[in-house]
């Protein structure tokens, strides 16, 4: 009742923004325009941590439309497994960086418009929601953060941005067909309201989708990964006095998707809203509050009967927080900001288990948990001629509680309740970096940090599994903890030429892994250890019509384990491999037209912990091309995975699941 009120209060707030504005804009000189839709000014001292930034017009080329696969241009960028959100399990694309391992749950903080994104109870990132041509842009920070939101950045912070008032055309529409009777389709209308404008927007997509299923282990029940999802989105900015602003959202989604076997189906929906405030006078400041509202639903099938054996039927969970953050004015040298935000997470799960034989339901089984985090930060950016120095601090308190699990026999009647102890603590984290312009061309920087992430609810109470493989859950899992360092340099040696490498020490102190317990079982378990040390290179080249950018990056990371998991010690965690990289030539013609072509490339890596089944690396080549027809429409072609080579998702022993084969597109795009 509490969420369902704080959502409605959110909504109708949101509606206000998106219906109303003021009726005079005060006229300002041109450089003192400030363009609507955006945040605050970007830290001076952000460069010190190595951030890579992502363009509206790269995110535009992608190949596949989605942004979980536009985002991989960022080498060491990786989801659990190497399929994207039209074949994957939604509950396992979680995102992580630098090889630092995982089990399908977010390492690294995604935020959308400083909102973050992650499911309450799964921490996976709900890419479906995210039409591609609502984001105007994208930054990806690697390492441990401090700043809002800090807690849970163990691997980085991906932050996206949607398109503000100065990339969003009054209108724009995009429909694509493609191999599988595909059809990819967008639209947008955004006009302005007095001084301030609105966006709505929608997606939809489907597919009969590619077999997953090798055609050699091909059967009678195996399926294509069919697909089919749609969203919504209403997006308002009006100015408040003369130097704030208002931003609202209102997101709605819903997605389906089929895995491997027919009746294995699963699907997610939400319901997203947020309320921000900004303000850019002298005394900065910005106020968020969000909510999240999802739905899971799951039909797990027998790899041998082909009957459902588990079908996790309902597991909603709610997601609530906010922040406020305060800029005083404390001179030109100095940015400080001081801030506190919040984090709340509940969550339900109801799911039948059984009989593969002969159908009959077996167990019926409920769990709940609930999760806070609340943090104060404080951080400085000390700007001294050529060199900026920035520190932070956060203290967070952290509860873990009401956790439960309960099984009902269904033959016998028999009710077996377990009620987890609660939970809670503080944890501080740090950073600091350095930021040295020795030249116009040369930029040195240094940083280290510390940081630490909670298990999540999905984590301590859901077990799954993934034929014949089955996990655990573990309700006694301790927060991960990171500490490192890294440092790296940034070269402009002439007008469109830029480089820059960063090396790296990672350590994650009581890493979350799926450790291997016995023939076909894991259960999730805190390690010792996860160490990732190695270097990242990324450049660009933008001449005359022509354009390479590329980004390569090394992570040797090892399992440091003893007691029950020492069979780990030495070896490289599940679904990390040791190199990627990613390169995309493009040139451009006159009229906007276009033609780019991507490479990239990710090593070999183990799908278990204990690196029996090995997953081959692969090289993969996308391409895309524009051709104008209009100054406002153009006819776009893409192609993913050009020459049809073989993905591996997924190997245990010799049952595997493949990725994206050979796929075209051919669609329209308007935009006026």
């Amino acid at each position: 009742m509490v969420a369902r009120n704080i959502i409605n209060a959110i909504l109708l707030s949101g509606c206000v923004v998106l219906a109303s504005s003021p009726l005079h804009a005060q006229e300002a000189d041109a450089s003192d325009i400030v363009v609507l839709g955006r945040g605050l000014d970007l830290p001076p001292g952000t460069p010190a941590y190595g951030s890579v930034r992502i363009t509206k017009e790269r995110l535009s080329e992608d190949a596949s439309g989605t942004v979980e696969h536009a985002l991989a241009d960022v080498a060491g960028f990786q989801q659990f497994r190497r399929s994207d959100s039209r074949s994957a399990n939604p509950s396992a694309q979680g995102v992580t960086l630098r090889a630092l391992g995982g089990n399908a749950t977010s390492r690294a903080l995604v935020l959308l418009d400083g909102v973050p994104l992650a499911d309450p109870f799964f921490g996976s990132i709900p890419f479906t929601t995210l039409p591609i041509d609502t984001i105007g842009a994208a930054r990806i920070t690697r390492g441990g953060g401090a700043g809002a939101f800090g807690a849970g950045t163990v691997a980085g912070t991906i932050e996206l941005f949607t398109a503000d008032r100065g990339q969003l055309p009054p209108y724009s529409a995009s429909g694509f067909y493609g191999t599988a009777n595909a059809v990819q389709l967008n639209g947008s209308f955004s006009p302005d309201v007095g001084a301030g404008y609105v966006s709505f927007s929608g997606s939809f997509a489907r597919g009969d989708g590619f077999w997953t299923t090798p055609e050699a282990q091909r059967g009678p029940a195996d399926s294509r990964a069919r697909y089919r999802s749609w969203s919504a989105t209403a997006q308002g900015v009006a100015p408040v006095g003369e130097t704030g602003e208002i931003q609202g959202r209102i997101a709605l989604f819903q997605d389906e998707r089929t895995l491997r076997f027919k009746g294995a189906d699963n699907g997610q929906e939400g319901q997203d809203a947020s309320l921000r405030f900004l303000s850019r006078g002298d005394w900065q400041i910005e106020a968020l509050a969000y909510v999240q509202l999802r739905n899971f639903n799951n039909i797990v099938i027998s790899a041998t009967s082909f009957r459902p054996t588990l079908n996790q039927r309902n597991t909603p969970s709610t997601g609530l927080g906010g922040k406020l953050e305060l800029r005083p004015p404390v001179g030109s040298d100095h940015l400080l900001r001081v801030g506190v935000d919040t984090r709340f997470a509940t969550a339900d799960m109801y799911e039948e288990a059984m009989n593969a034989t002969t159908g009959a339901v077996t167990f019926r089984r409920d769990a709940t948990g609930r999760q806070m985090t609340t943090g104060l930060y404080v951080e400085d950016d000390w700007t001294l001629g050529n060199v900026v120095l920035t520190a932070g601090a956060r203290a967070d308190y952290w509860s873990i509680s009401r956790g439960r699990f309960t099984e009902r026999n269904a033959t016998t009647g028999a009710v077996t309740t377990t009620l987890h102890p609660e939970r809670d603590d503080w944890e501080g984290s740090v950073r600091a970096g350095l930021l040295w312009r020795a030249s116009d061309r040369v930029a040195l920087r240094a940083a280290g940090y510390t940081s630490f992430r909670l298990p999540t609810i999905n984590e301590l109470y859901r077990g799954f599994a993934i034929f014949p493989v089955v996990t655990q859950a573990n309700a006694g899992l301790a927060p991960e903890r990171l500490k490192g360092g890294e440092a790296g340099f940034d070269l402009t040696p002439t007008e469109g030429v830029r480089f820059s490498a960063t090396a790296f020490y990672n350590r994650l102190d009581n890493a979350i892994a799926n450790v291997t317990i016995g023939t076909n079982l894991r259960q999730r378990r805190n390690v010792d250890a996860v160490v990732a040390k190695g270097l990242e290179l990324t450049g660009s080249v933008d001449v005359g019509t022509f354009d390479l950018s590329a980004s390569y990056a090394f992570a040797d990371s090892q399992v440091e384990a003893s007691g029950q998991g020492a069979a780990l010690n030495g070896k490289r965690p599940a679904q990390s491999p040791r190199h990627s990289a990613s390169a995309t030539l493009g040139w451009r013609a006159p009229g906007n037209a276009r033609l780019a072509v991507t490479a990239r490339y990710v090593a070999a890596q183990f799908e278990d912990d204990l690196q029996v089944d090995r997953m081959p690396g692969v090289t993969t080549i996308d391409g895309f091309a524009r051709l104008p027809i209009t100054h406002r429409i153009a006819v776009i072609g893409r192609v993913e995975n050009l020459f049809d080579v073989t993905v591996l998702t997924r190997k245990v022993s010799t049952s595997v699941d493949l990725g994206t084969p050979q796929t075209f597109w051919i669609g329209l795009q308007i935009g006026g």
